[in-house]
């Protein structure tokens, strides 16, 4: 599955899936950076992140790879896990990475200049709760205006895919 779908956020799909299956083996394959998505597809209950520009034999190894119940994300991701696992610190390349997943979804619907109520409705959550993450998101990004935060989103959507 892809991280964002025509009608829903495949990191909450791939978390009910696991919540229904815990057994199912699932492999996001998204254009979104791996450094961004992977760890999050992983704590969601995903095997495995790739990048969808890798060729089709990349790709059969890695279904294969998850099929068979191992973890599957690119060389720099992994490495970058193992050392916050060990170190126990978090790296970050981007102060982005530090907003939570749900923070992150509506970062990129502002980025896609998708207004407060229809985030709400699209996410099937209050506009109060919307604007508190929001607020959440200017702070963690260190904004200090509507203006300033929608700019920003719609450059990381423009960088990021």
């Amino acid at each position: 599955m892809d991280i964002f779908l025509a009608d829903g956020n495949g990191l909450e799909l791939i978390k009910q899936v696991k919540s229904i299956s815990p057994s199912m083996k699932m492999l996001v394959i998204s254009t979104f950076k791996d450094s961004l998505y992977a760890e999050r597809a992983l704590r969601a209950g995903a095997l495995g992140y790739l990048n969808k520009q890798q060729s089709s034999e990349k790709v059969i190894e890695v279904i294969r790879t998850v099929l068979q119940g191992e973890i599957f994300v690119d060389p720099e991701t992994r490495r970058r896990l193992i050392n916050q696992a060990l170190r126990g610190t978090v790296l970050t390349n981007s102060p982005v990475e530090q907003l939570t997943d749900r923070e992150l979804e509506v970062f990129r619907l502002i980025g896609e200049g998708t207004t407060t109520g229809i985030i709400a409705e699209q996410l099937f959550l209050s506009v109060h709760t919307v604007d508190r993450h929001r607020e959440n998101i200017k702070r963690k990004l260190g904004l200090s205006n509507a203006n300033e935060l929608t700019c920003t989103a719609a450059q990381w959507l423009v960088e990021n895919g």
